[in-house]
């Protein structure tokens, strides 16, 4: 019943990270930009996660001066340029084309690990790699589908590289530090990264100005932040990270399936074509294999 529990657990988690874009859609059209909307989140997400922490378990609040440029790494490097790019490519193309796009991370995650870990590459893994080449091509419309401009699509792309760092990074956070601390310090340190070039004052009065946004703010920081976190997390921790790594893909399913149907994006053959064949991919590369698994990387 336990493990029953812990599928349902990691599925909710791609589910709320899939409907990101029900939230990121009205902050831009209430007038805020991508840095602006990833502020919010960071701001949101960071208060919860430490007042959790704190409360709960203050000890893990401690960290050595000499790691901080892990958490600069998995914030300000990775979740904070990964927000803007993610967000900037929901905004200006398609949300069913922006979630598979950032599923790309798989790919710079295979190919970092080999470099800096000295991880195999299989044969296995180099189909997955091609699968995701040919899926990329089909959703940005070089086909014939969905026509993406080239800012568009290596913001796209950019969200995957970016959001495969917090993998990289990550790893060496993680050999020290428990999984709540390193995600806690890195929206701490994602917001530092993001805050000012957000412009907080237009930023406060754009929010002020329409209280209803408050609502939106606190959506996409619980909802889309920190309790698929917290959901992905309860789950891992009771089952094998290979299997985790795989229902959580659900989320780019539901985030085409939220655009198509919600926004009315477009749902061409091609572009149906283009994310099956990269949730293949996804699927190939969380395969467990006999060799030592890598972390599977969180949102």
């Amino acid at each position: 019943m336990e493990s029953r529990k812990a599928v349902f657990a990691v599925i909710g988690a791609g589910i709320l990270w899939g409907v990101i874009s029900l939230f990121i859609r009205p902050l831009s059209a209430a007038g805020l930009d991508p840095m602006q909307i990833a502020s919010v989140r960071m701001v949101t997400a960071s208060v919860l996660f430490l007042c959790v922490i704190a409360v709960r378990s203050p000890g893990k609040l401690r960290v050595r001066v000499r790691d901080l440029w892990m958490f600069a790494g998995t914030g300000i490097v990775s979740v904070s340029l990964f927000n803007f790019c993610y967000f900037y490519t929901i905004i200006h193309s398609e949300a069913s084309v922006a979630v598979v796009l950032l599923y790309t991370s798989p790919v710079f995650i295979l190919l970092l690990s080999a470099i800096l870990f000295r991880e195999r590459i299989t044969r296995r893994k180099v189909f997955a790699l091609l699968l995701t080449f040919a899926g990329c091509v089909c959703v940005a419309g070089l086909t014939g589908g969905v026509r993406l401009s080239a800012v568009v699509f290596l913001t796209g792309i950019g969200s995957g590289l970016f959001y495969g760092l917090y993998t990289i990074f990550g790893r060496y956070a993680l050999a020290k530090y428990d999984a709540v601390t390193v995600t806690a310090y890195s929206f701490l340190f994602a917001l530092a990264g993001s805050l000012p070039f957000g412009r907080p004052a237009a930023l406060v009065r754009t929010i002020a100005a329409e209280p209803r946004q408050l609502l939106l703010c606190a959506g996409i920081g619980l909802c889309s932040t920190v309790l698929p976190y917290y959901l992905y997390t309860w789950g891992l921790e009771r089952m094998e990270s290979g299997k985790a790594a795989i229902l959580v893909a659900v989320e780019p399913l539901v985030g085409a399936v939220v655009g198509m149907l919600v926004f009315h994006e477009s749902r061409s053959a091609v572009k149906l074509i283009g994310i099956a064949l990269i949730l293949t991919a996804i699927v190939l590369l969380n395969l467990p294999d006999k060799a030592k698994e890598t972390i599977s990387p969180t949102e």
